[in-house]
């Protein structure tokens, strides 16, 4: 099934397992990248958890979600106003501080990933930073009714600096916060792009 589609279908269920749960720590490391009331672009806010966070603490987030279901749950959520674009759509350009990627990336294939890698870093002002947070593992496929991919350390760094649109700042590897995964572990990078970027 299309990420999409699923996500429409079974947006209620996805806000309330995810609405409460605790990402305190990356949203942390993140913000230590930027100043009070940066721009940030939270791709694919779901629930909007952390875009209300973010807005909660002074900066100025726009919400974006390819889900029209959870656009509309999430701006019940946070009363922010929250874009309804896929990650191809996107056009910013120089337009935010940071972009936030918690878990939003993991149902893109692998060959696609450069291309939205892209589009963020347009997205960005220079020295801007990215935040990624992707599943550690050594194998991708569908499971279930959707693609997941997984990446080793290595494989993954080594794809967000190919095209030479990001350099890894700061990464390390985490615990998944939901109780009913304990062996599903994440890794969780804070990449600049280098000033003089298109």
């Amino acid at each position: 099934m299309d990420p999409i589609d699923y996500y429409n279908k079974y947006a209620a269920n996805v806000f309330e397992e995810s609405v409460g749960l605790d990402t305190g720590e990356p949203i942390r490391e993140f913000l230590s990248f930027l100043d009070e009331g940066d721009t940030i672009l939270d791709l694919g806010c779901g629930s909007g958890r952390d875009s209300l966070s973010f807005y909660e603490q002074g900066y100025d987030v726009t919400p974006l979600d390819g889900a029209e279901e959870m656009c509309r749950l999430a701006q019940i959520h946070t009363g922010l106003d929250v874009l309804q674009m896929t990650y191809e759509e996107m056009e910013f350009d120089g337009a935010f501080d940071g972009v936030w990627a918690y878990n939003s990336l993991i149902h893109i294939p692998k060959p696609e990933l450069p291309g939205i890698f892209k589009r963020v870093a347009k997205a960005l002002e220079e020295d801007g930073i990215f935040f990624l947070s992707m599943r550690l593992g050594d194998s991708d496929g569908f499971r279930g009714e959707r693609y997941f991919n997984a990446f080793s350390e290595r494989e993954l760094r080594s794809l967000l600096e190919q095209d030479g649109y990001f350099k890894v700042e700061k990464e390390w590897v985490s615990n998944d916060i939901r109780a009913n995964h304990p062996n599903t572990k994440w890794i969780h990078i804070l990449a600049r792009k280098p000033g003089g970027q298109a």
